[in-house]
């Protein structure tokens, strides 16, 4: 016969991972500082801009 498992301890310990996983990405998110993300923005901005200028027009 198979070994005898704790369902409860089972339960625990997959919600426990599922947690920090959940904490790992919101620390990626959230924790930066607040220059780090206004740079981001700014460069993303950037980028989108200089992206925007190299459209070319459609012809009508």
């Amino acid at each position: 016969m198979g070994d005898v498992v704790n369902l409860n301890r089972y339960r625990k310990q997959r919600d426990a991972k599922r947690r920090t996983a959940e904490a790992s990405a919101n620390r990626a998110r959230f924790g930066r500082a607040k220059h780090e993300t206004l740079m981001d923005e700014t460069t993303r901005e950037r980028q989108q801009r200089d992206l925007d200028g190299k459209k070319r027009d459609e012809p009508s």
